[in-house]
C-alpha cells in the first residue's frame, strides 16, 4: 500500500496538463470524529458523541508541511522524535498515511496545544473545538524547543549594569528593515538577527559598545525552520531567497503559508521534487500542481528544510 506522499508524487509525475488537482481532498478544513460508545461505556456529563472542528486552517497548512518535511528526508523522523516524541511522529505518519485527518487534527490539539489556546463548547450532543485565531499561536509556539536560539553580547565598558547578555528565543521572528536598502531583505532580515555585529550599547548612560556573537540553535540545527512574516508587507517581498545560511547551515526553501486577511483564511504551497503545490482545506479540490512557483505576496511564513550535507 502506497504511502500519502507516494501517492502525491505519483499524480505529479503521472499528470498530463488537463487535471492538475490530486485524486481526492487531503486534510479538508473542520473535521467531525465520531466517539465509538461501547455498551458498558459510562456516560459522562456533559454528554457528547462526536467533535467537531471548526476553523482548522490555523493548524492544516502546517500540518500537510509537517508532512512533506518528514518525507523529504529519511533522518528527519528520527531528529524530530528527539523534539516532538517518538511516538507522535509514528502516530503522526500513519494517520496521515491512512487519511484519518481529523483523528491528525485531534492529535496536534491534544498533543501540543494548550487548552487555552482554543475554544471549546458542548452544543447538543457535540464537543465543538473552534481554532480561529493565528497559525503562529496555534502551530509554531508549539513546536517545543526545535528553534530556539540564544546569542550573546559584551559591552565594553565595564561598568556597564548589563555588561554580559544573553537573548534567547523560541522562534524566528525576523522584522522588516526600518531603512529600505537594495539587496535581498529577507536576507538582510535574517543577517541582522543571527550574525555577529557591534553596536552602541544601549544601557541609559553607558556610552561603551556591544559586541554581539552570532546567534546559535541552542539544541543543533533543527531540520526545518519556520520564519514569522505576519509583519512584512507585500511591496517588500518582491524576492524570496531560496535558501539561507543560519548558524553556520545552509536552510532550502521548502514551502510557504498564505493569509487572505479579506477570508481570515490561511492555506500553503510546497514543493516536492522541485514541483509546486498549492494546498487550501477550504476548497473541494484543495491539492493542485502548479505550473510555476507561487507568489508570495500575502506570506504569513517562509518554511526552510535544512540541506543535506554531501
Amino acid at each position: 500500500m502506497k504511502t500519502l506522499f507516494e501517492e502525491i508524487k505519483a499524480s505529479i509525475k503521472n499528470n498530463y496538463n488537463q487535471d492538475r488537482s490530486f485524486w481526492r481532498p487531503v486534510l479538508p478544513w473542520g473535521g467531525v470524529f465520531t466517539i465509538k460508545a461501547g455498551r458498558k461505556a459510562v456516560s459522562c456529563t456533559p454528554l457528547y458523541v462526536e467533535i467537531r472542528l471548526k476553523n482548522t486552517c490555523t493548524i492544516d497548512g502546517f500540518l500537510m508541511l509537517l508532512y512533506v518535511i518528514l518525507n523529504e528526508n529519511e533522518n528527519f523522523p528520527r531528529e524530530l522524535s528527539l523534539h516532538f516524541g517518538r511516538e507522535f511522529v509514528d502516530c503522526f505518519l500513519y494517520l496521515m498515511d491512512t487519511y484519518s485527518f481529523t483523528t491528525v487534527k485531534l492529535l496536534w490539539i491534544w498533543d501540543k496545544m494548550e487548552k487555552q489556546q482554543y475554544k471549546s463548547e458542548v452544543h447538543k450532543a457535540s464537543l465543538i473545538i473552534d481554532l480561529f485565531g493565528n497559525e503562529h499561536d496555534n502551530f509554531t509556539k508549539n513546536l517545543e524547543n526545535l528553534m530556539s536560539t540564544i546569542q550573546e553580547s559584551y559591552c565594553s565598558n565595564w561598568r556597564c549594569p548589563t555588561r554580559i547578555q544573553e537573548d534567547q528565543q523560541r522562534t524566528i521572528n525576523i522584522n522588516p528593515p526600518q531603512e529600505i536598502p537594495h539587496g535581498n531583505l529577507i536576507r538582510l532580515a535574517v543577517d541582522e538577527l543571527f550574525c555577529s555585529k557591534i553596536e552602541l550599547c544601549e544601557e541609559r548612560g553607558c556610552g561603551g559598545l556591544r559586541e554581539f556573537s552570532q546567534r546559535v540553535f541552542c539544541h543543533g540545527a533543527p531540520p526545518f525552520v519556520v520564519l514569522n512574516m505576519q509583519h512584512w508587507k507585500s511591496e517588500d517581498l518582491a524576492y524570496v531567497p531560496y535558501y539561507l545560511d543560519l548558524s553556520d547551515h545552509k536552510y532550502l526553501l521548502e514551502g510557504a503559508t498564505l493569509f487572505n486577511k479579506e477570508e481570515h483564511h490561511y492555506s500553503a504551497a510546497f514543493q516536492i521534487d522541485g514541483h509546486w503545490m498549492h494546498y487550501d482545506g477550504l476548497r473541494n479540490v484543495n491539492l493542485i500542481l502548479l505550473n510555476k512557483p507561487p507568489e508570495f505576496l500575502l506570506l504569513s511564513s517562509l518554511v526552510y528544510i535544512r540541506a543535506t550535507e554531501k
